[in-house]
């Protein structure tokens, strides 16, 4: 078998040919009049027209020899097959195909569409050329990229490889057009805010650091687009959106990417209440639409969304699940006991509420498959949402769950700045302590919602997820064209 750089040095020997032979082996343009989709879907009227038309595509497989050659021409839509035949085109043209043309080339053939007999539409080629020669040999069919990772860094391949990688990825995009649909008809602005920022605000996470050159000034890669979308409700805006990157200096695993897409939308005059069941019909919208029913199909479950989700109190799924009768009145060592006993690591800074949060996760969270809403957290679950009037030891949050996967994080938006202010000195005090996942004081939100932000609900989405659940796929990085990879060693 050859090897690499063999194949490549007698691609390159055809590349010559080529030139030698008068025909470019990149040029700029191609005289395509027709995709391979139009050909195909009228097929019936061009072959009895008996139309000459001039297609483009790469070459996914070349069959044949002497006098007949018979390929499959594909343009990233769809694909039909090609044939030559000796006598029938010009005997050069013919002989270059044979001897320069390899699978994975990008060909312009011009001729007319027929019938086989065994029923495969196909153009009958008059003429050709080169458009692209490719110098390296596409992954075996059928054995394709076998290395998981290989097939992330060279996305390229895997979806040219993969029938199923393309719809997984077409679906995606699908997914994300609906969901801009669906809040523009609700009257949502979208709107751009700031990837660089001087304070990594508006989550709990650990930024990633850079710096500006011309302004010799410490930047973060924003962990959350939301103090800077509150600015816009203040603003004047009363409904906005965003849909873009965050990134977040954390753990890769099936959920998790460093880099990741995320829509954030806020409502003035919404809560956390209303915007539940604005959440539950746009999830209901979306599977309705790309999975033309109730059911999703994920792994070993069974998901229904036809029913009202059900709603569950923070608290009692740790009575429920990990048998914590009295989770409400635990100290922080009754909880770090807990947490030795369950396996989960705590640090030594680590607060009350990120033991129970990595507890939650650890017992709770992938036992709960049914869509299901969580609600009444303790209030240093984020420093960003409102306290229950009824209750204020507990915000008026809520976070969505499908298929043990945290799918929606929501809140009524705390716009008291007084008590905004004291909640920073909390986190202040967690990021001095030791804890990395904290919001720092930011003054500049600070002085924006004094100049008054009215009652809101936010909601954040993690796209990602969304688009797993959808596809049933259970790695995240199957559903990102380029995930985050270590370099690869040579």
């Amino acid at each position: 078998m050859a090897s690499l750089e063999e194949i490549r040095a007698e691609r390159l020997k055809k590349v010559e040919l080529l030139k030698e032979k008068g025909m470019n082996p990149y040029p700029i343009a191609t005289k395509r009049s027709v995709s391979v989709v139009d050909a195909l879907s009228s097929f019936a009227k061009y072959s009895r027209e008996n139309k000459k038309m001039t297609l483009a595509g790469r070459v996914m497989a070349i069959r044949g020899q002497g006098a007949l050659v018979f390929f499959n021409l594909r343009d990233g839509e769809a694909m039909i097959q090609g044939f030559l035949k000796r006598d029938e085109m010009d005997e050069a043209l013919f002989s270059l195909f044979q001897d320069a043309v390899d699978i994975g080339d990008f060909i312009e053939c011009t001729g007319t569409l027929f019938m086989t007999k065994r029923k495969e539409r196909t153009m009958q080629v008059k003429a050709w050329k080169i458009l692209s020669k490719s110098l390296r040999p596409l992954p075996d069919k059928w054995h394709g990229l076998q290395d998981i990772e290989e097939r992330f860094r060279k996305r390229y391949l895997d979806m040219l490889m993969s029938e199923e990688v393309r719809v997984r990825f077409k679906l995606r995009s699908k997914i994300i057009t609906e969901i801009r649909t669906f809040l523009n008809s609700a009257d949502y602005l979208e709107v751009e805010t700031p990837l660089l920022q001087s304070l990594a605000g508006g989550a709990l996470a650990e930024p990633f650091k850079t710096h500006h050159n011309a302004l010799d000034i410490g930047l973060n890669l924003r962990i959350a687009p939301e103090l800077y979308l509150k600015e816009l409700v203040v603003g004047g805006f009363p409904r906005v959106y965003e849909l873009g990157r965050n990134f977040r200096n954390e753990g890769i695993d099936m959920t998790h990417n460093p880099e990741f897409t995320m829509l954030e939308f806020y409502a003035a005059y919404e809560t956390a209440a209303s915007q539940m069941v604005f959440v539950e019909k746009m999830m209901k919208a979306l599977v309705k639409s790309f999975l033309r029913g109730t059911k999703i199909k994920f792994g070993e479950a069974t998901i229904d969304v036809s029913k009202k989700f059900t709603v569950t109190s923070f608290l009692d799924l740790f009575k429920r699940y990990a048998s914590i009768e009295s989770p409400g009145t635990m100290s922080r060592d009754d909880w770090e006991l807990s947490a030795e006993r369950f396996g989960v690591r705590v640090e030594p800074h680590d607060s009350i509420e990120k033991i129970m949060d990595n507890v939650y996760k650890k017992t709770c969270r992938p036992k709960i498959i049914q869509p299901t809403f969580i609600v009444d957290y303790p209030a240093g679950f984020s420093p960003f949402a409102k306290k229950q009037e009824t209750n204020p030891g507990l915000i008026d949050r809520f976070q969505l769950v499908i298929a043990g996967i945290e799918m929606v994080n929501a809140f009524s938006e705390l716009n008291d700045p007084l008590e905004q202010n004291a909640r920073y000195e909390e986190q202040d005090k967690k990021k001095k302590g030791g804890e990395g996942d904290v919001s720092p004081s930011d003054e500049d939100y600070l002085e924006a919602i004094e100049y008054g932000l009215p009652p809101a609900g936010g909601v954040g989405i993690g796209i990602d997820r969304l688009v797993m659940i959808l596809s049933d796929t259970r790695n995240i990085r199957e559903v990102i064209l380029f995930p985050t990879m270590r370099p690869k060693e040579e």
